[in-house]
């Protein structure tokens, strides 16, 4: 039993380490510990073209890496984190950001899940308010009896023999 969950711990803390891998290889990493922290930072915001759904921190495309030793090259010819992502949107588009800038052109990518979000709450809304009644709180009349059916009732309930005498 205990070889079993020893084996677990193992399994999980190497899957957990495995999650926690970059493709960053280590001739890329710069020698000064403030710009390779920069050009981290800025490879976490910057799409990889081939897979498109990872950074280029994350990705291990040859594209992605190519890109990574771009912004250190960049990082190390002296330029601020803006001028190197104004240099690659310049360079590959506003695709290449994992989170576009808002511009006039990106406007709706901005602002339709909200509206999205606002009008299924609104159409939930005036759907609730349209929805008929129900005809409990409608027509109470529809739960009382009429004479000849209370009579009815009545001779029923006579004619029933007792509970406590089996039939």
């Amino acid at each position: 039993m205990r070889k079993l969950i020893a084996v677990s711990i193992v399994a999980l803390m190497t899957a957990f380490a495995a999650s926690n891998a970059r493709a960053v290889q280590p001739d890329e990493i710069m020698p000064d510990p403030a710009k390779e922290s920069r050009a981290r930072d800025l490879s976490r915001e910057l799409r990889c073209m081939v897979c498109q759904n990872q950074s280029i921190d994350d990705s291990e495309a040859p594209l992605a890496r190519d890109l990574r030793l771009l912004v250190r090259e960049r990082i190390a010819a002296g330029d601020s984190d803006a001028q190197v992502i104004d240099f690659l949107v310049a360079r590959y588009g506003e695709f290449v950001l994992l989170k576009p800038r808002l511009t006039p052109h990106t406007l709706l990518l901005w602002l339709l899940p909200p509206l999205a979000l606002a009008g299924g709450g609104l159409a939930l809304w005036a759907h609730s308010r349209r929805r008929p009644k129900s005809a409990a709180t409608e027509d109470e009349a529809l739960f009382k009896l009429t004479p000849d059916e209370e009579a009815r009732l009545e001779r029923l309930i006579a004619a029933e023999p007792p509970a406590d005498k089996p039939v």
